[in-house]
């Protein structure tokens, strides 16, 4: 998933290369510090919970988008079966996103409020990701992240959880942010306040947090937020960390979810990870 030397693929659990962010403390400080995260992920089939995504082979006819955002939208056509999995389910309101990886050329499309019009889809923006590159989308575009960012590369996936080892930093959401953005984030929604965190920002769980309670999936989901840490993705509920959509989880969704409801903001810290940027805003 994206190249080894990848923003999302890079460990930051390295003090002396990723020392922490000289506004660090002001920023935690209006990110609600004292709310519990909370898993975003959990069952397709009965509840829509996470975010699904599915794969598709080169040879999956493509269709024709229309976007709400064409200016900051990779145009279509798209890869996109006519049943693609929608985040709630088709029709829920929510985000919808739509994420769709083409093995034959490894290329990742996503959307978001989206909504099948046949002959194809009716979405907010769609962006396309070449999984094989580091290549960031312009400075000021949008995806189907307020960020700019793919998120699939960020979900908490229960392969990984299950194989033992999550090596990628994990999406997250705040509500408040401000007007600027982190590379490899390339647009932001926020408000023109600098004690808000900018999208991009890279916070680790702290080094000191007390992992002794922990064993299993939990601590799986853990141990990447000390090595990898969360990436600030989009405007949302606090620390809402994101997971994919399986009903694999079903049989440890409740052990996930009460871990992570044991940790608060107040356990991360933000690191530097570069300048932030209003380019293209």
């Amino acid at each position: 998933m994206l190249p080894p030397d990848n923003a999302w693929n890079t460990r930051i659990d390295d003090p002396v290369k990723f020392p922490v962010h000289a506004q660090s403390a002001t920023y935690l400080a209006n990110m609600s510090p004292d709310t519990k995260l909370h898993a975003d992920w959990g069952d397709w089939s009965t509840d829509h919970y996470g975010i699904p995504w599915q794969t598709v082979p080169g040879s999956q006819p493509t269709v024709p988008m229309t976007f709400q955002t064409p200016d900051e939208s990779d145009p279509g056509p798209y890869p996109f079966p006519q049943n693609a999995l929608v985040e709630g389910g088709a029709n829920s309101g929510g985000d919808m996103h739509v994420l769709v990886l083409d093995t034959g050329t490894c290329t990742l499309f996503e959307t978001w409020s989206s909504t099948y019009v046949g002959p194809g889809w009716n979405c907010g923006s769609g962006a396309k990701f070449d999984l094989t590159s580091n290549a960031l989308r312009p400075d000021g575009w949008t995806s189907a992240d307020a960020a700019g960012l793919p998120i699939f590369p960020g979900l908490v996936r229960l392969a990984e959880v299950q194989a033992g080892s999550i090596q990628h930093a994990l999406r997250f959401t705040v509500s408040s942010t401000q007007q600027g953005y982190i590379h490899p984030a390339t647009h932001a929604a926020g408000k023109a306040d600098a004690s808000l965190p900018p999208m991009g920002l890279r916070l680790r769980l702290k080094a000191t947090f007390d992992m002794s309670p922990f064993s299993g999936p939990a601590k799986v989901v853990l141990v990447a937020m000390q090595q990898y840490g969360l990436i600030l993705a989009d405007n949302g509920s606090d620390w809402f960390v994101s997971g994919d959509s399986d009903d694999g989880w079903s049989s440890i969704m409740d052990s996930c979810a009460s871990a992570l409801s044991q940790v608060k903001g107040s356990d991360f810290e933000a690191v530097e990870t570069g300048p932030i940027s209003t380019a293209g805003l």
